[in-house]
C-alpha cells in the first residue's frame, strides 16, 4: 500500500527533474587575418593538424607567435557569461576572438579530453590566455573581462565538417 502512495511522487520527481542539456556547438567564428572582422559561418571544415578552413590560424595570417599559436580556440557560453559579469563587453558577434562557442559544458571540463563535434575529432591542448592584442582589435577591455576563463586551444585530430547545433561528444576517459 505504501509503495502505491509513493508512485505518484516518484513520477513527479522524475518528471520535473532538472537535467543538464547535452553539450552543443552554438557558434563558429573564423577570421581571414589578424584583426579582420570575425565571420560566423553555419558550418566549417576542420583540417587535421591545421585548424579551421578559412581561419587566420590555418592560413598563417593571424597575430600569433609560433610557440603560442593554436589550431582552434574554444570557449564555453558559461565563460562568456562570466566575462560579461566581470566587465560589460559585447561577445555575440565573436568579439572574444575564439573560434568555437559551446553550451552545456564548462571549458575546464574538457581538460585532458578528446571529443567529437560533427565529423571532426578534437583534443584539448592547453588554456588560451587572452593577449593584449585582443584589446586593440575589440577596442574594449576584453582581455580583462575574459581573464582566466578565456578559453582553450584545441588540436584537430581528424578533419571533418562541423555545424552550429552539432553535439559535443566526449570520448570516454582512458580510451585512445
Amino acid at each position: 500500500m505504501a509503495s502505491t502512495l509513493l508512485l505518484p511522487w516518484v513520477w513527479l520527481r522524475q518528471r520535473f527533474r532538472r537535467t543538464a542539456p547535452a553539450p552543443r556547438l552554438i557558434a563558429i567564428f573564423i577570421s581571414p587575418g589578424a584583426g579582420a572582422p570575425m565571420q560566423s559561418p553555419a558550418s566549417v571544415q576542420a583540417i587535421a593538424g591545421k585548424g579551421l578552413a578559412g581561419d587566420r590560424y590555418s592560413l598563417g595570417t593571424g597575430h600569433w607567435h609560433p610557440v603560442e599559436s593554436c589550431e582552434v580556440t574554444l570557449i564555453s557560453e558559461h565563460d562568456l557569461k562570466r566575462a560579461q559579469r566581470r566587465v560589460p563587453v559585447a561577445v555575440e558577434h565573436g568579439e572574444h576572438r575564439r573560434n568555437l562557442v559551446v553550451s552545456g559544458i564548462r571549458t575546464r571540463d574538457l581538460e585532458g579530453r578528446r571529443f567529437r563535434i560533427g565529423t571532426a575529432d578534437f583534443e584539448y591542448w592547453k588554456p588560451r590566455p587572452p593577449c593584449g592584442y585582443i584589446n586593440q582589435v575589440t577596442g574594449e577591455n576584453m582581455a580583462r573581462a575574459l581573464g582566466r576563463n578565456s578559453g582553450v586551444c584545441l588540436r584537430v585530430l581528424t578533419g571533418g565538417t562541423i555545424r552550429v547545433g552539432d553535439p559535443l561528444l566526449l570520448e570516454l576517459p582512458g580510451r585512445e
